[in-house]
């Protein structure tokens, strides 16, 4: 779906005081855009903010970074963040949103960065094979998430193709799969906050693909750094 040109989205965030405009001046300093030292958790493709908005005020011992990369789609985000933390009546102090192209995030995040868990939720899938290297899974990507991950990626789709083919990319990036569910619906112990997209999904009658994975310490990083080059290489 395409989005409309909204002229006004831009220097509404530009105006905000959580908004990062340059982020990758940020790299290898992330942790000082904070208050707080705290654990530092990434959404990646954060869209209109349904799921941050719920996570980050719930959460404030962790530090947030919520990246989608068109504006008008950040700035939904930007006040759906400002109306939650008005409505629990606390300072919004521990999340940071920023527009940037999360094919190359390394370009923003350094190894000083280190992330404590990363959320892809319902990332566009791209089904054509000739476009398959653009989804958030794909172990281009993954390879990049793993030299700053000390902890979990969450992952949730609607998609059959792209979570079962996600399995083996986690796979091949030197992950393993800690949990995971192809219909999350029947896990209530699972469950965990809702994107606007997992609700309209829910009440279409699709299933809900979740899991959980976390780096495999038996796989070498000079392995996976051979894959991220070949990638590169390739891409």
């Amino acid at each position: 779906m395409r989005i409309r040109c909204k002229p006004w989205a831009k220097p509404e965030l530009e105006a905000c005081p959580f908004y990062i405009t340059d982020p990758k001046a940020q790299k290898g300093n992330w942790n000082a855009l904070f208050p707080k030292k705290q654990p530092l958790r990434l959404e990646l493709g954060c869209g209109k903010g349904g799921f941050i908005s719920q996570e980050a005020p719930a959460n404030p011992d962790y530090n947030y970074i919520a990246i989608d990369i068109k504006n008008e789609m950040l700035v939904l985000a930007k006040r759906k963040l400002e109306e939650a933390y008005a409505q629990k009546d606390m300072p919004l102090d521990n999340v940071r949103i920023c527009i940037d192209n999360i094919m190359y995030l390394t370009n923003c995040f350094s190894e000083a960065d280190r992330i404590d868990r990363i959320y892809i939720n319902f990332c566009n899938p791209w089904p054509k094979s000739k476009h398959k290297k653009r989804r958030l899974t794909h172990p281009r990507q993954l390879v990049q998430y793993r030299m700053l991950l000390d902890g979990e990626i969450w992952f949730k789709t609607d998609d059959d193709d792209l979570f079962e083919e996600s399995l083996e990319y986690f796979k091949e990036a030197g992950f393993r799969i800690k949990q995971m569910t192809r219909n999350l619906h029947e896990e209530p112990q699972m469950r965990y906050f809702e994107t606007e997209h997992e609700q309209m999904f829910d009440e279409m009658g699709k299933t809900i693909k979740f899991l959980i994975a976390e780096p495999d310490h038996s796989v070498s990083m000079d392995s996976l750094q051979d894959l991220l080059q070949y990638s590169e290489r390739t891409h």
